[in-house]
Parts: structure tokens; C-alpha cells; sequence
């Protein structure tokens, strides 16, 4: 068994990039999707990016290396529920207006299929099925290259002014 190792590049993930806080969601979003805004660094990590955005839906490609294997070799569970968090979180986040927050509270993840190399790129497909003030709710599904569902979510996400964000104050 050869060791192998992977580089990761990411830009500064430690705050909103500058002049981003007077974007609604949907602004920010497409700024992502068009290579204006970076993608989040577990974004880079994970080896997501964002390809399209609409109010209340959202696209994210994902197309996985070996790092992101499990020891039988298909694509560890962990990264489909990342690509699906990440999918519908970018949905949520398309129906907030700016200076507007959002975090998981719960995600429910069905595992369909096993999903190997030759099946990948991956892509998630997500929508609100409930905007709200103080609470969320989106769903998806992960297709493979093939065009057959491998994984589906659903999420509740918290909604807050950014201003009353867990980052303030502490």
C-alpha cells in the first residue's frame, strides 16, 4: 500500500469577505457560482463547488479524490453528507436578505447507493421547502454520473441576524 497526500488550497475562511454584508443570500450565492466570492474552505476541502443558484435552490458539484475513499474503496459517507449539508445550507441561503445568518440545526441522510470513483462527478440538488424568519427547512438528493440518486436529505436550519450571530460577543 503506497502512502499518499493531498494539498489543500482555501482561501481565508475567518470572515465575510469584505463588502459582502450589504449582499441578500441570492447575491451572494451567485457571486460563488460565477468565481467572484471564493468557496468556503471545507468547500475546497471536500472538493465542492457551487454551480449554479436560484432563489431557493441550489447546485454543488462534487468530485471526489482518494482522500475521500473508505477502506472498501467507494466515497466515505461523511462527504456525502457534507455535500448535501453544503447544497442545502447554499439553498437556505438564497431566500435570506443580507445581513441575515443561518446554521444547521438537524440534517436526516438516506444512503441509496454505494458510490465508487468511476461513478463520480457527484452533484446535489437542493430547495427550500420552507423559507422562514426564525426557521428553515430544504431538501436534496446527490446524483452520480450515471443520473441515479445515491443519497437524499432533509435539514432544518436556524435563521438569525447576523448581528446576533454566535461569533458576536464572545
Amino acid at each position: 500500500m503506497a502512502e499518499r497526500e493531498t494539498i489543500v488550497h482555501w482561501d481565508d475562511g475567518s470572515g465575510m469577505e469584505p463588502g459582502t454584508e450589504e449582499l441578500s443570500g441570492l447575491e451572494f450565492m451567485r457571486k460563488v457560482v460565477s468565481g467572484e466570492l471564493p468557496e468556503s474552505p471545507m468547500g475546497a476541502h471536500a472538493a465542492l463547488r457551487v454551480v449554479s443558484a436560484d432563489p431557493g435552490e441550489v447546485s454543488v458539484r462534487c468530485t471526489p479524490d482518494e482522500s475521500h475513499f473508505n477502506r472498501i474503496g467507494s466515497v466515505h459517507g461523511g462527504l456525502m453528507c457534507t455535500l448535501l449539508d453544503s447544497a442545502l445550507g447554499g439553498a437556505v441561503h438564497t431566500t435570506v436578505p443580507a445581513g441575515t445568518g443561518f446554521t444547521s440545526i438537524d440534517i436526516n441522510v438516506s444512503y441509496l447507493r454505494a458510490v465508487f470513483p468511476e461513478n463520480a462527478p457527484l452533484v446535489c440538488n437542493a430547495r427550500v421547502t420552507k423559507p422562514g424568519r426564525r426557521v428553515a427547512f430544504a431538501e436534496g438528493e446527490v446524483v452520480d454520473a450515471r443520473g441515479k440518486t445515491v443519497a437524499t436529505a432533509t435539514s432544518t436550519f436556524l435563521v438569525f441576524a447576523l448581528e446576533d450571530g454566535p461569533r458576536r460577543g464572545a
